[in-house]
């Protein structure tokens, strides 16, 4: 099997250094590569003789392709192949969970960007010649860009429509596939269906669609293989549904379609799908060279999934008291031209779609929609984030209808352990909503900004321009709460499988670990060392790179890793410590119940010993591979929506201070305080980080981010006019971790990495309202949105 000339990681593997078991604020072994600028991303990986790879897209949202003629790109010197979906030897649609999506397209395009054919070539500026060469020929259709239009549902305004207005508003909507435009509706009845309230508010909320930005774009190397196979080495978020993929496309088992993990720069979900890998492997099986393709800048932005747009109305009843009392909500994804993740967006979307609160009757409607707009699907939050917009929003309109504080309303209908969700589900283990709520409420604020000649002008929103000196400059707090589930849910078979293996090298004792959970920046690789230090009791471990030669460990995505891979690494570690200890006792003398190992030797508080491990193991080794489960999860009924959904929740909470310059539209984030329960923090400095960038999303989505399209056609796929906070855009921060622990959870721990990311956008976003007394039911707020021009 060839290997590229600098691997995947930058080094053959991570190597542990010294200290760093659970609870220890761990140093990360891919940390200093990084910051020197040494670690190799995707992106960096090179082979003698190789090609490179080029996509050519649709420049329409929706088409049918009449022709494509390949001989002027053919005829490029330098080229080496041209390929369209005729030369797919496999399946020709691919898909993460409903396989809809063409690996090329072949009859009809359906957003602006699919791919339609490759170059390979022996220069990148060569390939891309040659496919803007490629002629196709395109009988250009009008696009469906409204969810509820493609669901032939009427829009807001339309509601009171005659019943012919929206027959007619049916007929008129295009099926964009087969089986129609419905990707799934999930229906949650829980409770009296025709409730009533002394108060009720009614709300209507939009959120638009948000890219991950990550900074490594979509990048990898596909070397054919002597059998016929391949190698890919990619960044990506789960290599073995990559890898059942590409095998249906390229017609191959298992065994000859490898993948390595390359270097990954970030993910935040936007590597879930496919993007080059099925391309690449097919230009090198056809041209028998290695083949690289990494995309620019605003290729990515049509080379992958987004955040989906949503819209959404809420009601809420409750007593004069504050006690909800019914809460019905209509929410609509737009899953843009393929399902990708829509149908478990839609599922989270739904089932957590009323926020962290106990409610005794809910009527919720939640659809995904195929658009033509651009593919949407994983985003950190997944589903939570858009809905948490809209019912945090909710609360807020409540509070102020009952006159009451915005806090002390969340705190009477918070869940607690014990609570029932809107799914029926009994949450069993700590949620401490109510706590999370009355720390923010304890920690003091920042001081008010000076005014006139007092004022800094650094301080001020806009105020580095010289805009103002504090006149029009109103200051707001606000406050969110929200939660997310925890893996995967609704009876996916989620699991992790580690390989874990203890011998002695040198004189020192090694433990090798082995998954394929992918490490995108998180620092998973820091966990699995933590948990093989602390089990095993040894300082050296070393986490072999990760690849399809061990079993699957899902993907790296619902804050799962540390849950689920670091149940397998614990497992598999667990047994293979009990097989050394096996083998120790016939030599120490003393039963298994009494060793145990630490610091590379078996010991015995018992007798004093402390037997080095190379007189238990010698020359050999112990190795253990292990599939490892959470507890299971179930469908929920598709009537009603109730059932044990999720196996866990994460809960969190922001209070977010701004200061708003009401006369020009200009906000600042003055400070983000945030209180999360995280179970365990297994690496407390991660967890903070994790915190810290969630919350920076949170607070991109609701001030700046969005991909803005016109017409199925994206107006700003570049980092010049994409526009994500930097560090002068985030404030200073307050975090406070709570450790309560999960039972049901590998040492009590929660995932983390989500939560943050749903509750500090709608905290923003009622720090402005407050400051504005706008209702601000969009997000991101814009300055027009403020000024009213």
């Amino acid at each position: 099997m060839s290997t590229p000339t600098r691997t995947p990681t930058g080094a053959p593997a991570h190597l542990g250094g010294p200290g760093g078991r659970i609870g220890d604020d761990a140093r990360r072994p891919d940390g200093v590569l990084k910051v020197r600028g040494e670690f190799a991303y995707g992106s960096d990986l090179w082979m003698d003789d190789m090609l490179w790879g080029v996509t050519l897209r649709s420049p329409h949202p929706y088409a049918r392709i009449r022709s494509i003629d390949v001989g002027p790109a053919l005829a490029v010197p330098g080229v080496h192949a041209v390929l369209t979906s005729d030369d797919v030897p496999g399946e020709k649609v691919y898909g993460l969970e409903l396989a809809d999506q063409p690996v090329l397209a072949f009859d009809v395009v359906r957003y602006q960007g699919e791919p339609v054919a490759l170059v390979a070539a022996d220069h990148p500026d060569t390939a891309r010649r040659a496919a803007a060469r490629i002629v196709v020929d395109y009988d250009v259709w009008e696009p469906v860009t409204d969810a509820r239009v493609a669901l032939g549902h009427p829009t807001w305004n339309q509601v009171h429509d005659t019943p012919a207005e929206v027959t007619e508003l049916s007929r008129e909507s295009a099926n964009l596939h087969p089986h129609g435009n419905l990707v799934r509706h999930l229906k949650v009845r829980k409770g009296d269906p025709e409730p009533t309230a002394d108060v009720v508010v009614v709300g209507e909320y939009e959120v638009g669609m948000q890219d991950q930005a990550f900074l490594g774009p979509e990048s990898g190397l596909a070397v054919p293989g002597e059998d016929g196979g391949v190698d890919l080495y990619v960044a990506t978020q789960w290599l073995h549904v990559d890898q059942r993929q590409i095998c249906a496309a390229l017609g191959l088992p298992p065994e000859r379609v490898r993948l390595t993990l390359a270097g990954v720069g970030g993910a935040f979900g936007g590597r879930e799908d496919l993007s080059m890998h099925v391309h690449a492997c097919l230009l090198a099986l056809h041209t028998g060279k290695p083949v690289k393709m990494s995309y620019n800048r605003e290729e990515s932005f049509f080379g992958h999934v987004h955040r989906h747009p949503a819209t959404m109305r809420y009601e809420h009843g409750a007593t004069r008291d504050g006690d909800l009392v019914y809460v019905r909500a209509t929410i609509y994804f737009d899953g843009g031209a393929y399902a990708s993740s829509t149908p478990a967006v839609v599922g989270n979307g739904g089932t957590m779609g009323v926020g962290p609160y106990v409610v005794p009757n809910v009527h919720v409607d939640c659809y995904g929609a195929y658009t033509n707009n651009p593919p949407c699907g994983a985003m950190r939050g997944f589903g939570s984030v858009q809905t948490a917009f809209a019912y945090e929003s909710q609360m807020d309109a409540l509070a102020a209808e009952l006159g009451m504080d915005p806090v002390e309303l969340r705190c009477r209908n918070a869940m607690e352990q014990g609570s029932e969700a809107i799914t029926g589900q009994v949450v069993d283990s700590p949620a401490p909503v109510v706590e999370l709520l009355r720390r923010l409420e304890a920690m003091p604020l920042p001081p008010a900004a000076g005014t006139g000649d007092d004022a800094d002008l650094r301080d001020m929103p806009g105020g580095v321009s010289n805009t103002t000196h504090g006149e029009g400059v109103r200051r707001g707090v606000g406050y969110a709460v929200a939660y997310k589930n925890v893996a995967f849910s609704e009876g996916f078979d989620d699991y992790s499988t580690a390989r874990v293996r203890l011998e002695v090298v040198g004189g020192e004792a090694v433990a090798t670990v082995h998954t394929a959970a992918a490490e995108v920046g998180q620092g998973l690789v820091t966990v699995e060392q933590q948990i093989a230090r602390t089990e095993l009791g040894v300082e050296q471990v070393v986490v072999h790179p990760k690849d399809t030669s061990v079993g699957s460990a899902g993907s790296t995505s619902a804050s799962r890793q540390t849950y689920v891979t670091g149940g397998a690494v614990k497992a598999a570690c667990e047994a293979v410590r009990a097989r050394v200890l096996e083998r120790a006792q016939d030599v120490v003398g003393r039963p298994v119940a009494d060793l145990r190992l630490d610091g590379g030797k078996v010991v015995s508080d018992a007798e004093g010993i402390a037997l080095p491990l190379a007189d238990v193991l010698g020359d050999d080794a112990v190795e253990e591979t292990l599939e490892w489960r959470h507890r299971p999860t179930e469908a929920v009924d598709p009537e009603t929506g109730q059932g044990f959904a999720h196996v866990q929740y994460a809960f969190s909470a922001h209070r977010a201070v701004v200061d708003v310059d009401t006369e020009l539209g200009l906000v600042k984030v003055v400070e983000m305080a945030c209180t999360q329960d995280v179970g365990k923090a297994i690496n407390p400095q991660a967890v903070v980080g994790q915190i810290q960038g969630g919350t920076a999303q949170g607070l991109g989505l609701a001030l700046m981010e969005e991909v803005l399209v016109r017409d199925g056609r994206v107006q700003n796929p570049s980092f010049t006019d994409y526009l994500i906070p930097t560090v002068l855009d985030m404030p200073p921060m307050r975090v406070e971790v709570l450790e309560y622990a999960d039972p049901h959870a590998p040492y009590g721990l929660r995932g983390v990495g989500e939560a943050p990311n749903i509750s500090s956008g709608p905290a923003v976003l009622a720090a402005i309202r407050q400051a504005t007394g706008l209702p601000l039911t969009r997000v991101p707020v814009r300055p027009e949105h403020l000024t009213g021009t």
